[in-house]
């Protein structure tokens, strides 16, 4: 993947988290300074990320729909079922990332879709079974082992850079 390819899908993960609450606002503008740098390049861009922290607040709202428009992206309304598929992409690239266990992958995703979103079904009953692996005949390195086998599904899943199927 192509550094502009990779800043393109961490904008898309990055705005479906913060559509939900689940990214700040200032964030998106370090991601958009970042697609910058990585050669992403649109007026609405530029401005998002001239934005200050204290200016985020108010700003980012307002003009991430026209970024990801004018980088050929998706922006998702709140509470669509296709925003929150692509949160739930957006979780599962940071089990590879690092920046997520299997075990806080699982945890978070039961905790924002409970067992409501079709495609998060079989990570929130995986976060059941975390809860009583004591009680249960598998180990914690199978449930990891089956929670990474399923963010690697769920992150190969994307279409490109989001695009609703």
């Amino acid at each position: 993947m192509s550094p502009k390819e990779s800043a393109a899908d961490d904008l898309q993960d990055l705005a479906a988290l913060w559509s939900i609450g689940e990214a700040r606002a200032h964030d998106v503008v370090e991601v958009a300074c970042a697609a910058l740098v990585a050669g992403l390049d649109s007026p609405a861009l530029r401005i998002l990320a001239g934005y200050t922290r204290a200016e985020a607040e108010n700003e980012v709202p307002d003009l991430l729909p026209a970024v990801l428009d004018e980088l050929d992206l998706v922006y998702y309304p709140r509470d669509s079922e296709a925003g929150q598929e692509a949160v739930l992409r957006a979780l599962a690239h940071q089990l590879p990332a690092g920046k997520l266990t299997p075990r806080e992958l699982a945890s978070r995703v039961h905790q924002l879709f409970g067992h409501q979103l079709p495609k998060a079904e079989r990570l929130a009953e995986l976060d059941d079974e975390y809860d009583i692996i004591e009680y249960g005949d598998r180990t914690l390195a199978e449930l990891d082992a089956e929670v990474t086998a399923e963010a690697r599904t769920l992150a190969h899943n994307r279409l490109d850079h989001g695009q609703p199927s």
